[in-house]
């Protein structure tokens, strides 16, 4: 069996991966223990986020043409590519989550809902809270003027009442 069929499933697989997804991060995982590694899967598999790591070549042949063609620039050394197709920040919040605890693992950068960002900017967005966080803040301060007012309505009528 040739070199190149045997490559060509990988790249598939990426591609597939890749197809709808919101985002994607490329990280330097060099020098995190196993147990570290395993913590680290563990919590992007719960966030809904696919982690793999890849030959750089195969992300290459993978991303070509396509809107995550701005990784070629974050593509050195062993990478780990983190793909999430729901959120476009939970990638991003995760990776920084945990590089904060594990120094080891460094943010190279990432495309973020077509976008190209460097490490700089995938540690900024990872600064913005899930979309659920953001609705549900929005829903309360939208029924905080009501309820309020609802308390108001009915301190003026006890005080009626009295």
């Amino acid at each position: 069996m040739a070199k190149v069929e045997i490559k060509k499933p990988i790249v598939e697989e990426i591609k597939t991966n890749l197809e709808g997804a919101a985002t994607a991060v490329v990280v330097d995982y060099r020098g995190l223990t196993v147990e570290q590694d395993t913590q680290l899967r563990k919590s992007l598999r719960e966030a809904g986020v696919i982690y793999k790591v890849y030959k750089n070549t195969m992300i290459n042949f993978a991303i070509e043409g396509t809107e995550f063609d701005g990784l070629k620039a974050c593509l050195e050394g062993p990478t780990g590519l983190a793909i999430c197709k729901d959120d476009a920040t939970a990638a991003a919040r995760v990776l920084a989550e945990f590089a904060k605890n594990a120094p080891a693992l460094e943010l190279k950068g990432g495309v973020v809902e077509g976008t190209f960002y460097d490490a700089a900017g995938i540690t900024a967005i990872s600064k913005i809270p899930s979309r659920e966080v953001l609705i549900s803040k929005l829903l309360g301060s939208m029924q905080s003027p009501i309820a309020n007012f609802a308390r108001v309505i009915k301190q003026i009528a006890e005080q009626q009442e009295a």
